[in-house]
């Protein structure tokens, strides 16, 4: 019995993958997927998309690096607006915090990005004043490759969670105790 269901586990491995019950056999998530973010997230998510496209298409490595570094905030803006909660003390609230000093707090795996990106608000500020060598060609190349795989992160984390199926409740035997 042990051989013929391994000759029949040679035979469909050889014929092509099994049928599936949830799509067709081509499909490559068989899990169902939904947005699970706010429309608000999903629009700073678009907005950093085409800042960051943008970004890409300057010449000039001050204005590259700070448009990069803005599409980085609008995607870490978007984290906050899925997951953030208003501060629950007016001490709190009176409290201005930049987005990278919350995010880790919101998003723990993404707590690395944001010592990143914080590193780098200081030269995108002078970047944004126009001085002179703020940030150089590499620095700007650098941070849209960095801000890139950084936006797919999230758009994965808000935007493709997996829904896993409910579990199918016990249905009851019918027909005694054989079995």
């Amino acid at each position: 019995m042990a051989s013929s269901y391994a000759g029949a586990a040679r035979r469909r491995r050889t014929d092509g993958p099994a049928p599936s019950l949830t799509g067709p056999p081509t499909d490559v998530h068989p899990v169902p997927r939904r947005a699970t973010a706010p429309p608000a997230a999903l629009d700073l998510l678009a907005q950093a998309r085409t800042g960051l496209d943008e970004a890409a298409g300057l010449d000039t490595p001050n204005e590259r690096y700070a448009m990069a570094h803005l599409a980085a905030l609008r995607t870490a803006a978007a984290v906050l607006a899925a997951r953030g909660r208003p501060e629950t003390t007016a001490r709190k609230r009176r409290r201005i915090r930049s987005a990278w000093e919350v995010l880790p707090e919101i998003a723990p795996e993404l707590t690395e990005w944001s010592s990143l990106f914080a590193s780098g608000a200081e030269r995108r500020a002078r970047a944004e004043a126009g001085i002179r060598g703020a940030a150089s060609s590499r620095d700007a190349d650098d941070l849209l490759r960095d801000v890139a795989v950084f936006l797919r992160l999230v758009e994965r984390l808000l935007v493709l969670e997996p829904v896993l199926p409910r579990p199918r409740a016990e249905q009851p035997r019918q027909g005694g105790a054989a079995g």
